[in-house]
Order: structure tokens, then C-alpha cells, then sequence
């Protein structure tokens, strides 16, 4: 049986995987969701009373913890969402992991998008005047920049059901070394998912990181989705991106 582990990004935990944790059960694989640190445990809780430690959480700790998962797994699957595409791109060029799935993916290496959505997001959490404080995600933001999408009355409910509060030092390492992956080296199939009306990662920039990766020999893989925002693992047809994932899981293995 091959498992899978799902990396969660900002602002979500492990529970943001529950109805593709049973997609892909349903379809035989072994599934692994694990929260970041400082993210277990119910979003309402979790926004209720921020964690001591949270705005102290760095990204090359988050990539520690999964590398550990991974290798007690050593066959597994990867897929992530957001800064979790960016820790699966980190595994797979560690030679860890049999394919990686990197979905709405923060980009490696400084790469950047002139895009006015990424930039003032990208501006507002990172914001070093802020310290080490949490970045607190309101409902409103929420709807504006993850379930853009949907129904404001849909956002909300996702909202309440998955949002959590976060660390601006997750988004800022993510453009120190701790964010660099060797675009050349050979590698395990890697596909790129994209959300057209994304308004954190644009889906120009998820092209250009797929296009980055040089390797002839290696399968790099990118797939553009319509009408998609950040929230496209939950929002309404997550089902038909599940499928694409899927469906491209048993091409590469043929």
C-alpha cells in the first residue's frame, strides 16, 4: 500500500486534509496528516488561544519534523499546500520521497511575482516592524485572500472550521537559505498546481517555479485550475483537483 503525507501551509492545520485524507483512502493509500508545531488541535481552540512559542515557529523546524515523517516512510507520497508545496520541493531535492505534489506553492529561491495580491500579503505578514508576534488572520482576510472564490456566508464557515493564527518567521524563511532547493539536480516526479484566481501565489509564479527545474530527465509537471483561489483543497469542486492529482499519480507509476 503507498502512503501519502500531507503537508499543510499557513494559516491551516492537519484537519484542512480531512476530505483528502478519505478521497485517497477510498482509492488505497495509507494517508499521513500531521500538524506543525504549535498547530494541534481545533482551529477554533487554536485562534482562541494562541499558542505560547508561535511566532518563534521557523520553517527549517517544520522541515526537521516532516523529514522525520519521511523517513520512517521512505516510499511515501508528498503532497503540500502553500509553504507545504515549498517543504515538499525541500524533501524531494534531499532525495526524499517517491513524488512530490506542490499545490498553490510558495516558491524556492527569492523567486517572486510582481503581483499585487502577493506582494501586499507577501508585505503584511513578513512584516519585520512586527517582530516575533503571530500574524493574527481575521475573517476578513480570510475571505479576501483564501476563499476570494466563494460565497462570503461558504468563507466564513471554512473560516471558522480551518483557520488558524500564524508565524510571520514561517513566510520570512522562506526566502533565506532555509528556502533554497538545486533547481538542477535529477529528481523525484514533481507536479505543480496552480490556482488561477489565487490571491496569495499567483499562478504565474507556480508556473515559473515548475519551468525552473532543469533537470531533462526528471518529470515536471504543471496544471492550471480555473476559477480556483488559495482555498483550492476546500472550496466547492476540491474534488476535481483531487482526481487530477490522483489520475497523474497512476500515469508517472505506469
Amino acid at each position: 500500500m503507498k502512503t501519502i503525507v500531507f503537508i499543510h501551509g499557513m494559516f491551516q492545520n492537519d484537519r484542512s486534509w480531512k476530505q483528502w485524507i478519505s478521497f485517497f483512502e477510498e482509492k488505497g493509500y495509507a494517508c499521513i496528516a500531521k500538524p506543525w508545531p504549535f498547530h494541534d488541535g481545533s482551529p477554533v481552540d487554536l485562534r482562541q488561544n494562541i499558542p505560547d512559542g508561535l511566532g518563534h515557529l521557523h520553517l527549517q523546524t517544520v522541515i526537521d519534523e516532516f523529514a522525520q515523517i519521511v523517513s520512517e516512510n521512505p516510499q511515501a507520497i508528498l503532497i503540500g499546500h502553500s509553504v507545504g508545496g515549498l517543504i515538499v520541493q525541500s524533501l524531494i531535492n534531499k532525495g526524499m520521497g517517491t513524488a512530490g505534489v506542490c499545490i498553490d506553492s510558495v516558491a524556492p529561491n527569492r523567486m517572486l511575482a510582481f503581483d499585487w495580491g502577493f506582494v501586499s500579503n507577501s508585505i503584511a505578514i513578513a512584516n519585520p516592524l512586527m517582530g516575533d508576534g503571530p500574524y493574527v488572520m481575521s475573517p476578513e482576510d480570510f475571505q479576501k485572500n483564501f476563499t476570494n472564490t466563494m460565497e462570503e456566508h461558504e468563507g466564513l464557515e471554512e473560516y471558522v472550521k480551518t483557520a488558524t493564527h500564524d508565524s510571520r518567521n514561517m513566510l520570512r524563511d522562506c526566502m533565506t537559505q532555509d528556502g533554497h532547493v538545486d533547481l538542477d539536480l535529477p529528481h523525484a516526479p514533481l507536479l505543480f498546481i496552480a490556482g488561477e484566481a489565487d490571491e496569495i501565489i499567483p499562478p504565474e509564479l507556480n508556473e515559473k517555479n515548475a519551468k525552473a527545474y532543469t533537470d531533462d530527465n526528471s518529470i515536471c509537471d504543471y496544471k492550471l485550475f480555473p476559477n480556483r483561489g488559495h482555498y483550492i483543497c476546500g472550496q466547492p469542486g476540491w474534488e476535481e483537483v483531487a482526481e487530477y492529482v490522483a489520475a497523474w499519480l497512476e500515469k508517472i507509476k505506469n
